[in-house]
């Protein structure tokens, strides 16, 4: 008879223990740094820091607004081109498509996420720039032009640039996740559907239906990494400070502020200004992460005990 609670396992608990525990404290340890350090922009400019529209390091005028908007809107473009063809690819490759055809396909959706982001920023600037300054922007501007997003200067850097960089660079991602919440889906469902006389198509439409929490799951971590992207969009994006409902204009986000200008903050509210855009986007980043995980984690285990 074995003992369960013997020295080894102990010892071996206690290990595990620590490991779990030491990245609680890394994450710890960083919010407590980035808060410590921005301290000083917090104590004189408050919530008007996350309000301000002046971004001005020579007179101490600090607002991350611009940056706050850059964000949220290259984002948001990102998934509205983004989602459709992740989870129509996601689809195709669980339901429609054949072994033979699926895996090539899969292995060159996930050979996109490979890619580092200086790549991509090089081919939007050097093609998808180009591309929406002489053929996309005239087309658009010439029929839906009487629309403000679509106004402005064609010089192909801006946030429409930043936004169709990014959806492309977090496809894969919902495009991956997307495809094992269907997996994760019984096939028992499927069959059943086919029993009672749907079509190919209306099975897959009750597919949809039950993995629908997961796909959202996907969605929100596709935006999480959008969130946080930095080189590609800061090469394509423009680095303007700027609200512009024109998606022609250039634009900035919190993850290219940080890196174009952490190198010239030498200290002062500057440098706690940096710290404190990088601290909203940590937290932000880690929240929608965080939900996500949760969203994938509860749609597979429901389906899991539906199977059992």
């Amino acid at each position: 008879m074995t003992r369960t609670n013997s020295l080894g396992d102990k010892v071996f608990r206690s290990i595990l223990f620590i490991a779990a525990a030491v990245i609680l404290i890394i994450v710890a340890a960083i919010i407590g740094m980035m808060f410590s350090n921005s301290l000083p922009t917090i104590e004189a400019y408050g919530l008007g820091f996350l309000t301000g529209t002046e971004w001005n390091p020579a007179f101490e005028k600090f607002g991350a607004l611009p940056f706050i908007y850059g964000t949220v809107m290259s984002s948001m473009i990102a998934l509205v081109l983004s989602v459709p063809v992740s989870v129509g690819v996601a689809v195709f490759l669980t339901e429609q498509a054949s072994p033979r055809v699926a895996r090539p396909i899969g292995f060159l959706v996930e050979l996109l996420a490979a890619i580092p982001s200086v790549v991509y920023g090089l081919w939007g600037i050097f093609v998808l720039a180009p591309f929406i300054r002489e053929y996309l922007g005239p087309f658009l501007q010439e029929n839906l032009g009487f629309l403000p997003i679509f106004q402005g200067r064609l010089t192909g850097i801006g946030m429409l640039t930043g936004g169709v960089i990014l959806a492309i660079m977090i496809t894969p991602i919902i495009t991956a996740v997307v495809r094992d919440v269907l997996l994760a889906v019984p096939v028992t469902q499927r069959e059943a559907a086919l029993a009672l006389g749907a079509t190919k198509w209306e099975t897959t439409q009750v597919v949809l239906i039950n993995a629908v929490s997961g796909i959202a799951g996907a969605v929100v971590l596709g935006l999480g990494r959008a969130l946080g992207e930095t080189m590609a969009v800061t090469m394509v994006i423009g680095n303007t400070p700027q609200i512009s409902l024109s998606l022609f204009e250039p634009a900035y986000t919190i993850a290219s502020v940080l890196a174009s200008n952490f190198a010239d903050a030498t200290g002062g509210l500057y440098l706690s200004a940096l710290i404190e855009i990088g601290l909203i986007l940590f937290l932000v980043t880690f929240l929608v992460n965080a939900l996500a995980k949760i969203m994938v984690v509860g749609v597979t285990r429901r389906e899991g005990r539906g199977a059992a």
